[in-house]
């Protein structure tokens, strides 16, 4: 699945046009170097002055937009794209990779990524009628949509509140529950129904994905694990596929790959042993699936990510 955005609106009204400047300008000032912070609970604000390589990650439930630029998500077998004109809703904790496709000095790379309480979701979805699922079936945990310009209102006025403290305790959980009301009447209601309603494989799933990522270096069971679950083997693997868009040992395979890459980026340690922390006994196996998923092996990949690292910060 490929999804292609499109990066100039070309009729926007002035409003829209004032919300966008206003965005850029407010986490311009937040994040004056490069990095994420975060300066409301639950709200992370990214600035990023060149193109990044493909980094590894795990997505927290979350709704993600960008004030400028645009940046890539490689989930499983799929590839979003998004910019200014789209937001990105994730309703499980995922692995993927992602790398910012469009950012300079002059013009950073700038976005805003709110977390989304499942109890939250679920007092909002309540209160507001809008708890009944209109498709009982699973729902891929991830996708973009077009960002309308309510629900852009509504994040400039969360930003605003980074200029105002005294008001944010106050102000920041009415905005929160406007921007998930808004969510559930949007495009993507319906995944987002599926992080808060108990009910269908999703929530299964939802157990599935968190047992294989804190036991990612244990030898994977997974017809175990579908008699745990209730579920049949055939139906696990269709249900995990179609919220995740991987197998589980394919998203076993994923966080344990990832898990690797970190421990020798971050503690500088060798291929052999990283493979051997994360769950691999075969070297010459965890290199070729490295290479498979990276696109070089171990030790090349962490040059080139360092040497990157090193030009993009002029060291």
């Amino acid at each position: 699945m490929n999804v292609v955005i499109n990066h100039q609106a070309e009729h926007e009204s002035v409003p829209l046009q004032a919300n966008r400047k206003e965005l850029v300008e407010r986490i311009a000032r937040a994040v004056r170097e490069d990095g994420t912070v975060q300066p409301l609970q639950g709200m992370y604000l990214t600035r990023s002055s060149s193109p990044t390589e493909p980094l590894p990650g795990v997505f927290e439930p979350s709704v993600c937009m960008i004030a400028q630029g645009s940046k890539q998500i490689l989930f499983g077998d799929s590839r979003y794209q998004y910019d200014p004109l789209h937001y990105l809703l994730v309703t499980m904790e995922l692995p993927h990779i992602s790398h910012v496709l469009e950012a300079s000095k002059e013009q950073p790379y700038f976005s805003l990524r709110l977390a989304l309480p499942p109890s939250l979701v679920s007092a909002v979805m309540l209160e507001s009628g809008q708890a009944s699922l209109r498709d009982h079936t699973s729902v891929r945990a991830m996708d973009v949509s077009l960002l309308g310009g309510n629900l852009l209102d509504a994040f400039v006025r969360l930003t605003r509140l980074l200029d105002a403290p005294d008001e944010a305790p106050f102000l920041q959980p009415l905005i929160m529950r406007e921007i998930i009301y808004r969510l559930l009447r949007g495009e993507q209601g319906n995944r987002l129904r599926h992080l808060a309603i108990v009910g269908g494989h999703t929530p299964s799933i939802a157990r599935a994905v968190e047992r294989i990522r804190q036991e990612f270096d244990q030898p994977l069971r997974v017809e175990q694990l579908a008699h745990e679950l209730g579920m049949s083997l055939s139906g696990l693997h269709h249900h995990f596929k179609a919220v995740t868009a991987m197998s589980p040992s394919q998203f076993q395979k994923r966080m344990r790959l990832q898990e690797a890459r970190r421990l020798m980026l971050s503690e500088d340690l060798d291929a052999a042993s990283a493979a051997y922390r994360v769950g691999y006994n075969d070297a010459s196996h965890f290199n070729r699936e490295y290479k498979s998923l990276f696109g070089n092996p171990p030790l090349r990949d962490v040059q080139q990510l360092r040497e990157a690292t090193r030009a993009s910060t002029g060291g």
